[in-house]
């Protein structure tokens, strides 16, 4: 029996240009660690017995984890829309936004809407088809917004938006 997984939902395919270029960063990395992989599968295969070969054994699955990756990046990247504008209304929430928050328990944070490949939960970047994206986008500071999340419905206020874009 095969493990068959219907296709995921298509993700938003915007992404800043500092997204960007890290995953462009990321695929020139794969492709230098590539070569040296490949030497080593080539010397691990040359020792003779591949089927009890532990090292060859290792390398064409780390071999087979880089191609995957390199194939997904290359599909990913060439679909990508970059945005490095900032938008027409910058009183208003809209991808690449910072946005202050207060909850309604009087807790603040901050969050980055980017696109779903640079999400990064420690710098409080949050992805454009979040929950909370969703709710943000198109208001404005001073706004009230109710986040209903899996984990209960949060209310709150929009303290201030501001936008990193180069100009």
């Amino acid at each position: 029996m095969s493990r068959y997984r219907p296709p995921g939902k298509p993700t938003t395919p915007l992404i800043t240009a500092e997204g960007f270029e890290v995953l462009e960063q990321e695929q020139k990395a794969l492709w230098v660690r590539r070569r040296s992989v490949t030497e080593a599968v080539t010397a691990a295969a040359a020792e003779g017995d591949r089927s009890e070969n532990a090292e060859y054994i290792y390398r064409k699955k780390e071999l087979r984890e880089i191609d995957r990756r390199i194939r997904y990046l290359q599909k990913r990247l060439a679909v990508l829309k970059v945005v490095r504008e900032r938008p027409a209304d910058l009183e208003k929430v809209f991808f690449g936004a910072v946005v202050e928050l207060c909850s309604e328990h009087g807790d603040e944070s901050t969050v980055r809407i980017v696109g779903p490949d640079e999400i990064d939960p420690s710098r409080h970047w949050i992805s454009v088809d979040s929950v909370m994206a969703r709710a943000l986008l198109k208001k404005e500071e001073g706004d009230e917004v109710l986040v209903k999340a899996p984990a209960g419905d949060m209310l709150y206020t929009i303290e201030s938006v501001k936008y990193n874009f180069a100009e």
